[in-house]
């Protein structure tokens, strides 16, 4: 698997702000409710966290050693897919409501109850604690590589013939 990229979390973030943003103008614009997750939301963000760090510092200890017994491959490949996917979804959650919560912002005095406002922000908290985690326990994943596997070290400009882009990074092949 190829590793997150940032920069693509910031795309998917922003993209998903303005959409946001959007509901929440042509919501109240036509009187309908704003678009945002009830409380609970917050407690299965909580759940999915615990949850991949849970498992990522299973695959941790494993990795620098503290365990003896063999680590079962599809435990490490579920925990790195379960480290991507929640740092994409916290991705999802903060741009979503980051644009509700700035469309509420602007209609600040005019509303009597700020209960969405900070429901806003804090799910938007939630989706990037979800973000930070997940890049975390990605990390966690990465298998450090072997002796004799430090191609630049030895002098050798890239990569060695046969070599496959992008090997190295979570799992090695031996073809």
């Amino acid at each position: 698997m190829k590793p997150l990229n940032p920069l693509l979390l910031a795309v998917v973030g922003l993209a998903l702000a303005i959409a946001g943003w959007s509901a929440a103008v042509l919501g109240s614009r036509y009187g309908m409710a704003t678009p945002v997750l009830p409380p609970t939301g917050l407690v299965t963000m909580g759940v999915i966290v615990v949850l991949t760090l849970v498992m990522g510092i299973r695959v941790l200890r494993w990795r620098n050693g503290k365990k003896k017994k063999m680590l079962n491959p599809f435990l490490a490949a579920w925990t790195l897919v379960l480290a991507q996917a929640c740092a994409y979804t916290g991705a999802m959650l903060l741009g979503w409501h980051a644009g509700i919560f700035v469309q509420l912002l602007q209609i600040w005095s005019l509303r009597n109850s700020q209960e969405l406002t900070w429901l806003a922000l804090g799910m938007a908290g939630g989706g990037l604690v979800m973000i930070i985690v997940g890049l975390v326990v990605e990390r966690f994943c990465r298998i450090p590589p072997e002796d004799g596997d430090a191609d630049s070290a030895k002098g050798l400009p890239g990569p060695r013939p046969g070599k496959a882009k992008g090997e190295g990074e979570y799992a090695y092949r031996g073809d």
